[in-house]
């Protein structure tokens, strides 16, 4: 079976828009039930968490049913070894808290992996109808409305001084790392234009690669929060990686124009924002 990006993006783009009308289905007049708990008793799952990443793993097993699929609630399955390894990084519902509020900043992301490098990904955000996309070396785009047309070509912003960045944040579960997080950003915000917090990673990263935020930086994401995102990000323009070198990883995850990183990645190593 081929690994060609724009035929694994198409699988991506159709199980991410099943997963998230499913998950729009839902509106918000009664909270979902939590039914467990991951790190922290505020990290939660819902029903319809697990609901979403079934639909998903169905319809990637019936297109190309001898992958690995790495999910966020159902973990690693093992494919048949056949060609070019491929591997899906699902997150069926990046923003699970907003999701179980009502509120809109939640999406469906699937990347797709050929040989341990993501080449395919899709952050779909069912609230705002806004479908993000992006192929290695093919640029990255907006549709909106489920629009199957061409879309629009993204860009992210060419701020480069660290005051003039509107940068974009998220923060942990467990309350040692919020309490250094919570230091880090009292000393990035007088430095910067404002801080915004939307509560999923995907929907960050995809805001650096549409120029509605400058950057993003966020300690402790999973992989499956960032690898959709993260390609899509790259594919606008931006560098996406770690501090001081090293690639995004759990340990940060930091997106912006090449001259704003440079900048952000020095001041945030400063303040050793890793520490524990």
């Amino acid at each position: 079976m081929t690994a060609d990006p724009e035929a694994l993006l198409r699988i991506a783009a159709a199980a991410a828009s099943e997963a998230g009308g499913l998950l729009a289905s839902w509106r918000g007049d009664v909270r979902p039930a939590v039914v467990s708990t991951k790190s922290s008793p505020t990290d939660v799952v819902t029903a319809m968490d697990r609901a979403a990443e079934a639909v998903i793993a169905g319809r990637l097993r019936a297109a190309r049913p001898g992958d690995a699929i790495l999910g966020e609630e159902g973990g690693q399955s093992h494919g048949a070894a056949t060609g070019r390894r491929v591997r899906w990084v699902v997150d069926p519902l990046d923003g699970t808290v907003n999701y179980l509020y009502g509120l809109r900043d939640w999406a469906v992301s699937i990347a797709a992996e050929v040989d341990g490098a993501v080449v395919a990904g899709v952050v779909e955000v069912p609230r705002f109808g806004e479908t993000f996309t992006a192929v290695a070396g093919g640029g990255a785009w907006l549709r909106r409305g489920g629009d199957p047309g061409t879309g629009i070509r993204l860009r992210c912003t060419s701020v480069r001084a660290l005051e003039q960045a509107l940068v974009a944040t998220g923060f942990g579960y467990s309350a040692a790392r919020r309490r250094v997080q919570g230091e880090v950003i009292a000393a990035v915000l007088p430095q910067v234009r404002d801080i915004r917090r939307g509560g999923s990673a995907a929907v960050d990263l995809c805001s650096v690669a549409a120029g509605r935020v400058d950057a993003f930086f966020e300690r402790g994401l999973n992989y499956w929060d960032y690898a959709a995102g993260g390609l899509i990000a790259r594919e606008a323009g931006a560098v996406v990686g770690g501090l001081s070198g090293k690639p995004e990883s759990g340990s940060m995850v930091l997106a912006a124009s090449s001259g704003l990183y440079r900048q952000l990645d020095r001041f945030l190593a400063s303040l050793d924002p890793e520490r524990e």
